[in-house]
């Protein structure tokens, strides 16, 4: 996880083409996504990918996860094909990876308190991916839809060493919380702004499209607002509906992760600011994580 957090730095420093996503109905039941990456002209870079995404909500109901993906990896001087990945475990762990790349630049120092809201496969990898950039992270509460969901995270963070114990109040735990990560499917915003106490850190991983929400309009009133990319201005639900309700005006956008990895904005400025980053995903995350997965199959890790 901590070489996948410097691989999207790299990546988002260098740039690549990342044409908007193409999203298409499926039914009445499911989403498809599809996000190409290939190179700038006149890069040494040596790959290309194409990400094909199902997503289906309705799927927690038959006992399913709810988005299913496959990664293509070709090679960017001849096309031919490199590698197929599985897709799902390649946007969790550069998902997770963004999250905490976004929180080396925006979450407190001394951070130690982390909330989950959402307990599935992206919110059990955020722990790992942040405490890769906030190694004081310790406390974890977990808060789920289904108690039972928080229960098992945080049993299983417990066995990471990890003092994990599941929430039924999301309101305490927000206002406790110094990095507060959601990572759901939903369609209502879950947190709310009154909630966030100064110095806290809100990462929204969900809401990548229009009709989705994590967080009510008050939590982009009271902070300094990051995005993964513009995109995001279009996308997100979370967005949209805070500008639709007057509490956020894209103008106050306050860069995104390519300007902050690149220091050409600044990111928190204080203890007690508020921050809020919101992610819709993109498709320069998958090409430097498909890139370093491809590099560690052809050159594995030696055990100790």
């Amino acid at each position: 996880m901590a070489a996948l957090v410097q691989a999207l730095r790299a990546k988002f420093i260098e740039g690549c083409e990342v044409p908007l996503r193409h999203t298409h109905k499926v039914g009445d039941a499911g989403t498809l996504l599809v996000m190409p990456a290939w190179p700038r002209a006149g890069s040494a870079a040596r790959h290309f990918g194409v990400k094909t995404v199902n997503i289906f909500p309705g799927n927690g109901a038959l006992g399913l996860p709810g988005v299913h993906a496959v990664y293509a990896l070709f090679d960017a001087r001849t096309g031919v094909p490199v590698a197929l990945m599985d897709g799902s475990e390649l946007t969790a762990r550069r998902t997770a990876a963004a999250s905490a790349l976004a929180a080396d630049h925006l979450a407190r120092e001394d951070a130690s308190r982390l909330l989950l809201v959402g307990a599935g496969r992206v919110a059990a990898l955020v722990p790992e991916a942040l405490r890769c950039v906030r190694p004081g992270l310790r406390q974890v509460q977990v808060w789920n839809r289904r108690p039972a969901g928080a229960q098992a995270l945080a049993a299983a963070l417990r066995g990471q060493g990890l003092d994990a114990q599941a929430t039924t109040d999301l309101g305490a735990a927000v206002r406790q919380a110094h990095v507060v990560s959601c990572a759901t499917l939903s369609n209502a915003a879950l947190v709310q702004g009154e909630w966030l106490s100064p110095g806290a850190h809100l990462d929204l991983i969900g809401s990548f499209t229009p009709s989705m929400r994590e967080a009510d309009g008050r939590c982009f009133a009271r902070s300094r607002v990051f995005v993964d990319t513009e995109e995001a201005l279009a996308k997100s639900g979370d967005i949209l509906d805070a500008v639709r309700e007057g509490h956020f005006d894209p103008a106050r956008l306050q860069g995104t992760l390519t300007q902050l990895c690149r220091g050409e904005r600044p990111g928190r400025g204080g203890d007690d600011e508020i921050t809020v980053f919101k992610s819709v995903g993109t498709a320069l995350e998958d090409l430097a994580a498909a890139e370093l997965a491809c590099a560690h199959a052809d050159n594995p890790p030696i055990s100790a």
